[in-house]
């Protein structure tokens, strides 16, 4: 039966070409709209964490003086980056930050290039699950005792060797010797959410070194750092004694014991702190003196899904009711114009549940139809949002789910239309046309 109006409804289309095309172009410039927004604020929201969003915790320090910021800074200074990671009850725990250095190697006939790099400790690669194609992570003692060694990325290594096994062999940073001690395979987060304060959607850095270089090497700070307080900077040792923040800090904290034994140790050491005139804004208790961020926390509290996304969803929705007001208005026009082989029909014993199942499934086809020019139309949207205003291709890229989101929500919408036009026309009396004919 369902075939049986699958045909019906296509003739039916057939015979209005220019209402039914007015229907499908109302259904897909609505559906494109909403898909488009639906898919970028999807896309931003994802949470790349997965299972383990619980487990990884950032940190974040109430370190400032009264009447200063106010809320928590998603960074935090060296030195309480320096006494977390001598924090021997964390078992993986990683200080973080962003850098750019000059890279080469000894072959000559390939050129320097400037590259983003990531200083941070061993256990960045366990809490996020980097994985390695070859080599491993350097040591646990160059954590603490410096060590010029780097790990780099799958396309750096095919550059710069070649694609082979590299480990062992020299790159050069600001033409200083760092002998490779891994190479990761392609790993791309998308949102970036071990750090999202320099681009949430930029690309992951495909060369880190050890945080333990930082003192000695004094490495640019590529990212955000802030400060509550005037302090002259001269020389990198007032940055590292300053109160200024720009270090991120995660910890894997796999059970809830584990974090609670992590808050008694910081508000001993906010307790401390203070002794050392430091977290002089005594209107908050120890224990409000800092905060530990799951990811999905922490990338709410860094806005990476802005608010104006949140706002152009519902807009897009508010856009699709109108369109589904007027898909209502041509479905009445339509059906009432069929009013007299309706008639016809429940006369020669056809039920009113058969008549409104067939404009159901008609009304359905109709949404289907928009539905695919919908996609078309947002993947044409998306297209240009990257081509013209230079969006990152991991945003406008169309997700793959919205392929079968997208026909359901057409198809869903048509229906919502139809069940009134057709529980009218159901409701006709055959006798008024038996008499007309």
């Amino acid at each position: 039966m369902f075939l049986y109006y699958c045909d019906l409804a296509w003739r039916s289309i057939k015979k209005t070409p220019m209402l039914s095309m007015l229907m499908v172009l109302a259904i897909s410039i609505g559906i494109g709209i909403t898909i488009t927004t639906l898919n970028v604020y999807k896309t931003m929201s994802y949470n790349p964490a997965g299972d383990r969003s619980d487990s990884i915790n950032s940190i974040q320090l109430w370190s400032q003086g009264l009447d200063t910021w106010d809320d928590f800074q998603s960074n935090i200074t060296y030195t309480d980056t320096i006494n977390l990671r001598n924090n021997n009850e964390l078992a993986l725990k990683a200080a973080s930050f962003r850098t750019g250095l000059a890279m080469q190697s000894d072959n000559q006939d390939i050129e320097p290039v400037l590259k983003s790099i990531r200083i941070t400790d061993r256990d960045f690669f366990s809490i996020f699950e980097v994985p390695f194609l070859y080599g491993e992570r350097w040591s646990k003692t160059v954590d603490s005792q410096p060590a010029y060694q780097v790990v780099i990325g799958e396309k750096l290594n095919q550059t710069f060797f070649d694609g082979q096994n590299s480990v062992g062999k020299t790159i050069y940073l600001n033409r200083k010797p760092y002998q490779v001690v891994g190479v990761i395979k392609e790993w791309n987060p998308q949102p970036k959410y071990y750090d999202p304060l320099n681009g949430a959607f930029n690309d992951a850095e495909e060369v880190f070194i050890p945080f333990s270089l930082t003192e000695q090497e004094e490495f640019d700070v590529w990212g955000n750092t802030s400060g509550w307080k005037f302090e002259p900077m001269l020389t990198y040792q007032d940055r590292l004694n300053s109160e200024k923040t720009w270090i991120q800090f995660w910890a894997l904290l796999p059970t809830a014991a584990d974090k609670q034994q992590l808050q008694t140790w910081l508000a001993q050491y906010v307790e401390q702190q203070r002794s050392f005139g430091r977290f002089t804004d005594t209107a908050k208790t120890p224990q409000e003196s800092f905060q530990i961020s799951d990811v999905a926390l922490w990338l709410e509290n860094n806005d990476v899904v802005p608010r104006d996304n949140k706002i152009l969803v519902g807009l897009s929705v508010l856009f699709l009711s109108v369109c589904l007001v007027n898909i209502l208005g041509l479905l009445l026009t339509k059906f009432l114009k069929r009013a007299p082989e309706v008639g016809v029909r429940r006369a020669i014993g056809a039920s009113r549940g058969q008549i409104f199942s067939q404009y159901m499934v008609e009304v359905g086809l109709i949404g289907f139809i928009g539905g695919i020019v919908g996609l078309l139309w947002a993947w044409g949207a998306l297209t240009v949002l990257h081509a013209e205003f230079n969006v990152d291709p991991s945003v406008t890229g169309l997700d793959t789910s919205m392929w079968i989101i997208t026909p359901l929500i057409a198809i869903s919408t048509a229906v919502l239309a139809g069940v009134y036009p057709a529980w009218v026309v159901c409701r006709t009396k055959p006798s008024v046309y038996l008499k007309a004919q």
